[in-house]
């Protein structure tokens, strides 16, 4: 039975981790170890989670000395995997149980995919059932794929020899984090789409994604782009040239507006029709 890592990083969100930890340990698939690493909270999180977990050796707390920022605490949790397999969970949000073992089954079809990822269900803050994010659906991977519009989202689950060939997660970033993770290991083969609701998104007030600044994640997505085609190679997208230096946002996403056309999306739809 393959072995899977979730991969948690904490930031005072220890009074919301009774919710994950639960989902975790009633998973349908047994083998799993769960990483926890805490960005040095300044709360009583590590107090909470301490607790809850208590002996269960399937779960390892650490914490960073000092506050180091979403993309060196993920990057870390990556380090300290050992699973076959990885997946990130924030510890306010939750998976349904059999979402592990759903998952698995993906790879045990197609060897050849990378990755897997699902729909996901809003939930208010106290887990109760909202709407089901409509606009993940399978994508058309190549060199010229940005997740841009967001199309790839949780439950991400990914090959950890995969992300070993990657350089890994940007240490130094703040938010975008996960669309980093995304191109870079889409870059070594394709995703898999489940279409099932997997993993429960908690909208809350003192969540991460709504900390920070609409422009601050805006502009962090847009460098990971643009290293992604950098990365690639790619000097001109569309007959535009690629700016050789990162200056502003909107330079980079201009590249990208032909993707949300109409007749590119007609012709992507066809493509994974015909692909199925």
């Amino acid at each position: 039975m393959k072995k899977v890592s979730i991969l948690i990083a904490n930031y005072n969100n220890g009074k919301y981790f009774e919710d994950c930890y639960h989902s975790l340990v009633n998973q349908t698939h047994e083998n799993w170890e769960a990483i926890i690493v805490d960005d040095c909270s300044t709360d009583n999180s590590l107090e909470i989670i301490r607790e809850i977990i208590k002996n269960d050796n399937r779960f390892i707390l650490i914490s960073n000395e000092t506050n180091k920022g979403c993309g060196y605490t993920k990057r870390r949790c990556a380090e300290l995997a050992t699973g076959h397999f990885c997946a990130y969970l924030d510890p306010d949000d939750a998976l349904f149980p059999y979402a592990v073992e759903r998952s698995l089954e993906e790879f045990e079809l197609n060897n050849e995919i990378i990755a897997t990822y699902s729909q996901l269900q809003f939930c208010d803050e106290n887990m109760s059932p909202q709407k089901t994010f409509d606009k993940i659906k399978q994508v058309q991977n190549d060199k010229y794929f940005f997740n841009c519009p967001i199309q790839i989202s949780a439950f991400f689950v990914f090959k950890r020899d995969i992300y070993l060939k990657t350089s890994g997660i940007n240490p130094n970033l703040r938010s975008a984090v996960d669309q980093d993770l995304y191109l870079k290991l889409l870059e070594h083969g394709n995703p898999k789409f489940i279409q099932e609701v997997l993993y429960k998104y908690r909208l809350h007030s003192s969540g991460i994604s709504q900390q920070s600044s609409k422009q601050g994640a805006k502009d962090s997505f847009a460098k990971v782009i643009h290293e992604s085609m950098k990365r690639r190679g790619i000097e001109t997208i569309n007959n535009r040239p690629v700016p050789k230096e990162y200056t502003n946002s909107e330079e980079i996403y201009k590249l990208l507006e032909y993707q949300t056309k109409i007749l590119y999306r007609i012709q992507a739809k066809a493509k994974s029709i015909f692909q199925n």
